[in-house]
């Protein structure tokens, strides 16, 4: 995956320049829920939102469903899935999540991790409208996204925790509380089914193992070690993740179009 220049490139790309392959907020085991909970089937026409190094779509795809398409707007992504992504009635679209132009009611399920936070209310309530508008009645969009607790959060808390994301992994991050985001997707004209939480501990070494394996996690330890300007942004960002650890966490939320 390349990166032009590893002090301004976004925070998730670093990592995955180190070797890392799982980049959503809650790791593996949230990403399982979500799947889980989707309960894909053969019967099911599936859309992903902003797929990325195509982690979740290795499982999803597991789940054998009728169709799978991939939509994302990084031309490296694209790039990249295009290379592991293939067959009949799989499909990677380069595109832009909150306008896809796909059909209306076309889809069964739907599905987006770690990227409405990376966006501002109003475009996060677009892209929401959006897999509504794609999904039959009855059909499921499920999120995995980062998350501040508790509810009834301080403003002026929320306020420096979405600064000093911005400054450590280079985007506009905006986390919403569980209440938050579930109020988002009720808007919209969804009901929630499902909620799991995790701590946010993606730079924590017990996840990283348990997210990569031991031996690639020595990888990427050692990527990291040799890489000074690498370095210099995974302190960073663990940095803020650690001095946030009791105000942040990673959702998921599995809703149904009414």
């Amino acid at each position: 995956m390349e990166t032009v220049d590893i002090s301004k490139a976004q925070g998730h790309w670093v990592l995955a320049k180190m070797g890392k392959k799982v980049l959503r907020p809650g790791g593996k085991e949230l990403t399982n829920k979500l799947v889980n909970a989707l309960n894909i089937t053969e019967k099911d026409d599936v859309v992903e939102f902003a797929p990325g190094l195509g982690f979740t779509a290795s499982l999803t795809l597991q789940k054998n469903p009728k169709t799978y398409t991939g939509i994302d707007a990084n031309a490296n992504a694209i790039k990249h899935l295009k290379n592991i992504i293939k067959g009949n009635n799989r499909s990677i679209i380069e595109g832009d999540a909150a306008q896809t132009n796909l059909e209306n009611e076309s889809v069964t399920k739907a599905y987006g991790e770690a990227m409405l936070t990376m966006h501002a209310d109003h475009r996060k309530s677009e892209i929401i409208q959006e897999a509504h508008r794609i999904l039959k009645k009855g059909g499921l969009y499920a999120i995995h996204e980062l998350g501040l607790t508790p509810n009834n959060i301080d403003e002026n808390l929320k306020a420096d925790i979405q600064k000093d994301l911005a400054l450590s992994i280079r985007v506009n991050a905006r986390p919403l509380t569980q209440s938050e985001w579930s109020q988002l997707l009720e808007k919209e004209g969804f009901i929630i089914k499902t909620v799991a939480t995790n701590p946010m501990h993606l730079l924590e070494t017990a996840r990283i193992i348990d997210d990569e394996g031991f031996f690639r996690t020595l990888k990427i330890g050692f990527n990291i070690l040799t890489n000074n300007a690498a370095r210099k942004r995974v302190t960073e960002m663990q940095r803020v993740f650690r001095k946030h650890a009791k105000h942040m966490n990673a959702i998921v939320i599995v809703a149904e179009k009414i």
